[in-house]
């Protein structure tokens, strides 16, 4: 099992948008990157993710899980684009933001640190303990 990180703008898709979908969640749509895409290719359902706000306060502000596969993303014309479905699973207690993740040693290696621009990126165990942590949650959360 992967984890991984989705970033959204806020104005576009909010975490609480995420959260207003509840279990059947939403497609993580209109993602227009070839690396990010495949990194979607890749998950599978029942693995965990931190929702990112990439916008105003940029932060990991929640946790989702894919729950359904990679399949085509119902907002492209083309047929060359896919995506995952994600649903809220729960708050972060305290929003790690993308200052704390760069002041954090153990983090420097991080996709979010190194290619910040990439919108659905994986994420180590190591990593997702550590902001897990960092956010306030005694116990991880596993997939």
């Amino acid at each position: 099992m992967a984890y991984w990180l989705f970033k959204s703008e806020p104005h576009d898709w909010s975490w609480d948008q995420q959260k207003a979908k509840g279990e059947a969640g939403e497609e993580w749509d209109h993602v227009r990157n070839y690396q990010a895409r495949n990194n979607m290719r890749q998950m599978k359902i029942g693995e965990l993710g931190f929702f990112y706000h990439s916008v105003g306060p940029r932060e990991v502000v929640g946790i989702v899980k894919v729950v359904a596969e990679a399949h085509p993303d119902s907002t492209d014309d083309t047929g060359k684009w896919e995506c995952v479905d994600v649903a809220a699973v729960e708050d972060m207690p305290k929003p790690v933001t993308l200052d704390d993740v760069k002041a954090e040693p153990k983090l420097q290696d991080m996709v979010l640190v190194n290619n910040s621009r990439l919108s659905v990126q994986p994420v180590t165990l190591q990593e997702w303990d550590i902001i897990c942590r960092m956010g306030g949650l005694k116990k991880p959360p596993r997939p």
